[in-house]
């Protein structure tokens, strides 16, 4: 079953945004409270001191998506075109990126100016145990997660990225790698499928559907890397740790990102967490405009 909203989802991502970037405090609160009920829409909050400097200059109604790609392992090529494809899918909904690889931004400051943060490609341990704790309480705050490819090969000594991302990666047979990508729902397939990508393709360290909403797997593979028997997820998501998550394990390769499913995919996947689409495998009815 795909999950609902957590409470923070029936807020609107412009009140939202404007009760985290007001002062501390609970007197703060109450003003930024007052402030939005006497007109329509949400008045903007004033900023903390700093700020301005290292946050998103987005308008307070514009939500804003955080790209990190830091690389403490293995760097994909591909990360340029993944982020170019964010930023064009980003633009479609009328969202703001702000990407960086400086992990200084997982502060408590930073962080409440920012709706999403996908980890698009990194690998490594890349944050240290006070950013660590920051992102937690972001997150349990209602904030939102989007995992790309090796954001599965990231942070291994982190238990509670291990549940946000789902699952860690394993092993991948050596090059890339040809397999039909399912969709679980069945409207999604019928519309969308079949769909059949060539990219290298992760085995993980559990199969996660027994702790997540699984949006497609494997199938048809043509080659016999995989280890993860007749059941392959390779794209889920879910809201147990507060806010909403959503992961794809493709994104190896930079050719991929010109796929219009692919695209469509992981533009459902933005809605999700943004909070404009109820269902995480909602994907648009016409992928072919995705294909700019």
């Amino acid at each position: 079953m795909i999950l609902h909203h957590s409470f923070n989802r029936f807020l609107s991502l412009r009140c939202r945004r404007a009760w985290s970037r007001a002062a501390g405090g609970w007197a703060a609160l109450l003003l930024a409270v007052s402030a939005m009920s006497a007109a329509p829409g949400c008045a903007p909050a004033p900023s903390r001191a700093g700020d301005a400097a290292i946050a998103t200059d987005a308008p307070a109604g514009t939500a804003s998506i955080l790209v990190f790609t830091r690389t403490e392992g293995f760097r994909h090529d591909s990360i340029p075109t993944a982020i170019a494809t964010l930023r064009s899918l980003a633009d479609d909904i009328g969202a703001d990126i702000l990407q960086t690889e400086d992990p200084a931004v997982f502060s408590e400051d930073i962080l409440r100016t920012h709706d999403v943060v996908v980890f698009a490609n990194t690998t490594g341990p890349i944050l240290d145990p006070a950013q660590r704790a920051a992102f937690e309480r972001w997150l349990a705050g209602g904030g939102a997660f989007v995992g790309v490819h090796s954001a599965a090969d990231t942070a291994y000594d982190w238990p509670f990225y291990g549940e946000l991302v789902g699952a860690w990666f394993a092993s991948h047979p050596p090059g890339l790698q040809r397999a039909q990508v399912r969709f679980e729902h069945d409207a999604v397939e019928a519309a969308f499928g079949p769909w059949v990508v060539e990219d290298e393709l992760y085995n993980y360290r559990r199969n996660p559907r027994p702790h997540v909403d699984v949006i497609a797997t494997l199938q048809a593979r043509t080659d016999d890397g995989g280890t993860m028997g007749d059941d392959h997820p390779i794209a889920w998501c879910h809201d147990r740790l507060g806010g909403r998550a959503w992961y794809t394990g493709l994104g190896h390769d930079e050719a991929i990102y010109a796929d219009p499913v692919f695209r469509a995919h992981l533009l459902a996947g933005l809605r999700y967490v943004l909070g404009t689409a109820e269902r995480c495998d909602e994907l648009p009815s016409t992928p072919t405009i995705m294909s700019r």
